[in-house]
Order: C-alpha cells, then sequence, then structure tokens
C-alpha cells in the first residue's frame, strides 16, 4: 500500500467550530491541506496548500503543530494517508478555490457527519478535542 505525506489544518473560528472541506467530484469532508512537494517542509506545503483552496495566507507563527497522524485515504482505496496536522484560528472569511467545491463548519460537540475522511474521524477530531478540552481546564 502506497504512502502519501501531506500536511493539513484544523482552522477553527470564534466558536471553536472546525472548517472542513470537500473536493470537487469526492463524498467525504477533510481537513484543508494537501501533498507536500520533493524538498517542501510541513508548514511550507501546508502555507502554499491553504493559498492555493482558500486564499488564505497565514504566517508560519499562527500555525501550531497538533501531531502527526495516519489512516486509510477517503477517496483511493490502496493509499494511505501520513499527515502533519497544525491547528490555528480562523479570523477570516475564505473561500472555496483549486480543487475545492464545499466548505462546511463542523461543531466539535455536534454529532459528526458519516462522510467524514478516516484521518479526521479517527485520529485528529479526538486529538484536538483533548486539546480543547485540556486549554479550557487552564
Amino acid at each position: 500500500m502506497s504512502v502519501l505525506r501531506i500536511a493539513a489544518a484544523c482552522l477553527l473560528d470564534e466558536r471553536n467550530r472546525l472548517l472542513v472541506v470537500r473536493k470537487r467530484g469526492t463524498r467525504a469532508f477533510m481537513l484543508p491541506g494537501g501533498k507536500q512537494e520533493p524538498g517542501e517542509t510541513p508548514l511550507a506545503a501546508l502555507q502554499r496548500e491553504l493559498r492555493e483552496e482558500l486564499e488564505l495566507i497565514l504566517a508560519p507563527q499562527a500555525l501550531r503543530r497538533l501531531g502527526r497522524f495516519q489512516a486509510q485515504a477517503a477517496n483511493e482505496p490502496d493509499l494511505r494517508v501520513d499527515a502533519d496536522v497544525f491547528t490555528a484560528a480562523l479570523r477570516q472569511p475564505v473561500t472555496a478555490a483549486a480543487e475545492l467545491e464545499e466548505l462546511a463548519w463542523l461543531g466539535l460537540d455536534d454529532p459528526w457527519p458519516a462522510n467524514l475522511a478516516p484521518l479526521l474521524r479517527e485520529q485528529v477530531i479526538p486529538a484536538l478535542l483533548r486539546k480543547v478540552r485540556d486549554a479550557e481546564r487552564g
């Protein structure tokens, strides 16, 4: 099974809702981000992907590392993703661009839709919930 290295972002609004995206011609919602190019760091790849997909420019210091996670790829059955995931506050409107077809907001305490990508459902949201709850406890 092939492995694809990606970088992705958990972008949270002021109500701690998570921005999820759906690429054109696919069913699964996932985090914004994408493939690392050869020689590209995860952070540089993420900044490039956010510019391309959401017309969003974030300074490196605005992105905090959440962790590295692996799971089955959402749209390719013979592929696994190995993802460096970062978090950031999103305080400005964004627009779906490039290959994105749809943007949606996911309340972390709301029921999760069935069409979340495995990486998001199995790995990232549980880690993000732990981080948010730890921060709330002080």
